[in-house]
């Protein structure tokens, strides 16, 4: 009960902050065939911008609707004029009889746009503490990327990560990790500026397994 209730409280968060954009995906990888829903919003203002996402997974491991849900919200934060910035971090949330442990982090933001805002990325470099890891001290590299073209009718977007955890067990086996990396770059074809279809690939090692995964998905996505 108080896992479902996190639920309608993190939906009710995400909907009533007037999320930019909800998808839906259905995942192709091994074992996985099962739908995904991310609300996600990215707001700038004159002191930086403030970033966050929300995925539910449905089905999972034998569960009857929600089966994991998990929360990334960023704020980077500055005073002055210049691509640089201040970054926090927190990532948490929790899955169908296992936890995910909560994650707080902050380091530094290296940001670009073009000037019409066509592409732009950004590279982090962050201090993580994981709760309860043997690594609880930590860091995380992080790059995110957008580019639109002919005349913003196709978007590539993504972002890739490489942190140090300790991995031993997850449901359903076991493996051992010290460094995860993780990466999912989207490509969307903008039917209108409201609705979007593509999807994206997560590519993985040390993520859900030791080996190398690559996991596909067909999606569709709404602006608001």
């Amino acid at each position: 009960m108080k896992k479902l209730l996190l639920v309608v409280i993190l939906f009710a968060a995400v909907c009533s902050a007037k999320a930019q954009n909800i998808q839906t995906h259905y995942d192709f990888g091994k074992d996985r065939n099962y739908l995904t829903t991310t609300l996600e919003m990215f707001k700038p203002d004159k002191y930086g911008n403030t970033f966050f996402f929300v995925d539910f997974d449905y089905g999972v491991n034998g569960a009857k609707g929600v089966s994991m849900a998990y929360m990334e919200i960023a704020r980077c934060l500055k005073f002055w004029d210049g691509p640089f910035s201040a970054h926090v971090e927190y990532n948490g949330g929790f899955g169908h009889g296992f936890q995910i442990s909560d994650a707080w982090l902050a380091g530094v933001d290296y940001s670009w746009n073009a000037k019409d805002y066509s592409k732009g990325f950004s590279l982090k470099a962050l201090y993580k503490n994981i709760r309860g890891n043997e690594y609880n001290n930590s860091f995380q590299l992080t790059a995110v990327w957008y580019a639109h073209f002919f005349d913003k009718c196709l978007s590539f977007t993504g972002f890739a990560d490489f942190w140090r955890e300790k991995k031993t067990t997850y449901p359903g086996g076991g493996f051992n990790s010290s460094y995860v990396f993780l990466t999912e770059p989207q490509l969307w074809f903008n039917l209108t500026n409201k609705f979007s279809i593509g999807g994206e690939v997560e590519i993985s090692k040390g993520f859900v397994t030791e080996d190398f995964r690559v996991n596909p998905t067909l999606a569709a996505k709404w602006n608001f």
